[in-house]
């Protein structure tokens, strides 16, 4: 496809507040995050000394609690998830905490627009002088998709009116000729949150700087070495990096900039900083009608989806970066996964199906979303992972809160946005790319639209959508993804089978006039399937993950009295799935075999015995909510 067709297809998401969700399985969860999560990160945003004091300004040299560099991001994307919030649901409390942590924001600003509490009382002097390490370009980004949320959910121009004050320093500081002309940060963000800027006012000089920061990078003499040498001291995390200096090309791909970003084929380096650096590319493929960008994010989609995602839509499988390892290279007990990632592939592959109309991105954005998103924070909403294993051995539990605290707010944010992934707009069609129940409204050329989605989805494969409401007979496509999982789906309008149901790129699309009462039902199939991975990912060599529509399911000792690493489960093994009403989905029972105890010895020369055991497999999202215990995802795979 030509980017000319593709940007001809462009689809774009509805407004939340044109969308409801009300289903048994997302709505909860979502409440959840209102009412328990925003509240507790609250909580921890206004500990004395964190995030809130600071913007305060009331730090001094010598003083405890030295404000971070990152913390002006946690603060942005908790406004973001409350704004989304206060979009849909009227909560005057969350508003009233809202408005005060933007007046915090308001009076951290400095007269010329900069706002950076690390770099007005810490280092002051020293702006834009470590754009490597020190995370302000970042920080800006996330209180600039704050500031456009903030304006979309709410009407209010306070927060808007503050980051685009900032953004136009940044837009002098980094103009062609400026005092920092050639720079891009170190973690990518601000791209992105460029392109949204744009979108909301209008303003071109937003999408052209987001636009110079990814023509930057990379670009030779590599700006981050000729800023060192500039400085002359280490940087903010220099000194942890001790070999830095012996291996620029690996540090170079640890933040993407080791060649120009249409040039790259491969995703390396830092995974999060990839994933907003692949969206931004994304969008401004998009915006400029970039070949040439498109291509590149299609390469990098490649290798990341056939060699580097975990089956739980995971990545970043190498600790020591929070990154990509080599191709294949996927361990299970001591990967990352890091949550953030997770939450930037399901934003990446939003925007990779909206600009090009294809719904294999879907499908990846719904294995992220609920596997490596949803098992980042506990079933209370109040505790959190980090990075999230695919096996562990009774060590490994959530935390209340991290001194770098990006995951907890990145996931309320999205779980909070949600209503922007389930639908969908193109030239004259409808959208249904996640099965969420709910309605939405479309607006086309012949008047309003309304859709009303019925589903159990994820326990059950079925849905309906019916037309509710029509302002006359409207002619439009209705596309309606059927992913890759789904072996035989049916399809019926009105209880009349569609025999060769029209499927392209993963969407069955029906075109023709629509009235009020119009339904079409999908049926899905959820039959458990067993997952195998590529023989050259050693930790998954000979065993199989267990599947059921988007859920990955895991083994936790809890449920066992043995080691879930000894269970052995036949390929002709019958699984049952048995609705649970503590995950919503279904819990897998199969008889299986277990390795039984030895002589004691810690080697033998005879195999260990086996004995009959019940095999319990529950959501991966769902492990460690009852206490430590072993887990795995991959089981070992009996072939006799």
């Amino acid at each position: 496809m030509t980017m000319t067709s593709a940007a001809a297809l462009r689809r774009e998401p509805l407004p939340l507040t044109a969308v409801t969700i009300d289903d048994e399985f997302w709505a909860p969860r979502r409440e959840l995050i209102r009412t328990r999560t925003l509240r507790h990160q609250e909580g921890q945003l206004r500990r004395p000394g964190r995030q809130f004091d600071a913007l305060s300004l009331s730090w001094r040299p010598g003083d405890p609690d030295e404000p971070h560099i990152f913390w002006e991001s946690d603060v942005a994307k908790w406004i973001e998830a409350a704004s989304y919030c206060l979009a849909t649901t009227d909560d005057p409390k969350l508003d009233r905490a809202v408005d005060e942590a933007i007046e915090l924001l308001a009076g951290a600003q400095q007269a010329d627009g900069y706002l950076n509490v690390y770099f007005t009382v810490v280092k002051p002097g020293e702006r834009f002088t470590d754009l490597r390490d020190a995370h302000e370009l970042y920080c800006a980004g996330h209180l600039i998709e704050a500031g456009v949320a903030h304006f979309e959910a709410t009407g209010k121009t306070r927060l808007l009116d503050i980051v685009r004050r900032y953004a136009d320093l940044i837009d002098t500081v980094f103009s062609p000729g400026g005092p920092r002309a050639g720079g891009y940060c170190g973690h990518q963000e601000i791209e992105l949150a460029l392109v949204k800027l744009y979108r909301a006012t209008g303003e071109r000089r937003y999408l052209d700087l987001g636009r110079r920061f990814i023509d930057w990078r990379g670009e030779q003499p590599f700006f981050f070495e000729t800023e060192l040498e500039r400085r002359g001291t280490p940087g903010y995390f220099g000194t942890r990096l001790p070999r830095r200096p012996s291996d620029l090309r690996r540090f170079r791909e640890y933040n993407q900039s080791h060649l120009p970003a249409a040039d790259q084929a491969e995703a390396v380096g830092h995974s999060v900083r990839a994933m907003y650096m692949y969206s931004a590319m994304t969008d401004l493929a998009g915006e400029y009608g970039d070949d040439r960008l498109l291509q590149a994010v299609r390469r990098l989609w490649a290798d990341v989806t056939d060699k580097k995602l975990y089956v739980t839509g995971g990545m970043g499988s190498d600790p020591g970066i929070e990154g990509f390892g080599p191709a294949y290279d996927l361990p299970d007990a001591h990967g990352y996964a890091e949550t953030c990632a997770a939450i930037g592939l399901v934003q990446w592959a939003r925007r990779m199906s909206n600009l090009t109309g294809h719904g294999h991105y879907v499908d990846a954005l719904e294995r992220a979303l609920y596997n490596g998103v949803l098992s980042g924070a506990s079933a209370d909403g109040t505790r959190y992972f980090y990075g999230n294993p695919l096996a562990s051995h009774g060590t490994v539990t959530r935390q209340d809160w991290f001194d770098c605290a990006c995951c907890p707010p990145n996931l309320a944010r999205l779980l909070s946005e949600l209503g922007r992934y389930v639908y969908a707009q193109g030239p004259g069609e409808a959208v249904v790319n996640l099965y969420v129940a709910g309605t939405a409204r479309f607006v086309f050329a012949g008047g309003e639209v309304t859709l009303r989605q019925d589903t159990a989805y994820p326990q059950e494969g079925r849905l309906a959508v019916t037309v509710t409401h029509a302002d006359d007979e409207a002619e439009f496509a209705l596309a309606v993804r059927i992913p890759g999982w789904s072996r035989q789906p049916t399809v019926t309008v009105n209880g009349e089978p569609v025999h060769r149901p029209d499927l392209r790129d993963g969407y069955c699309t029906l075109s023709r006039r629509w009235r009020a009462g119009d339904v079409v039902e999908i049926d899905l199939g959820m039959e458990v399937r067993r997952t195998w991975a590529h023989p050259a990912v050693a930790a998954a060599a000979g065993k199989v993950a267990l599947e059921r529509g988007p859920i990955v399911f895991c083994l936790e000792g809890v449920d066992h009295d043995c080691a879930v690493h000894s269970l052995t489960l036949a390929r002709d093994a019958p699984i049952h799935a048995v609705p649970d009403e503590r995950t919503g989905v279904v819990t897998l029972n199969a008889e299986a075999t277990a390795d039984d105890g030895t002589d004691g010895s810690l080697y033998g020369d005879r195999p260990p015995a086996r004995r009959n055991v019940t095999l319990t497999a529950v959501p991966y999202f769902f492990w460690a909510n009852r206490g430590l215990s072993d887990m795995t995802v991959w089981i070992r795979d009996g072939r006799e």
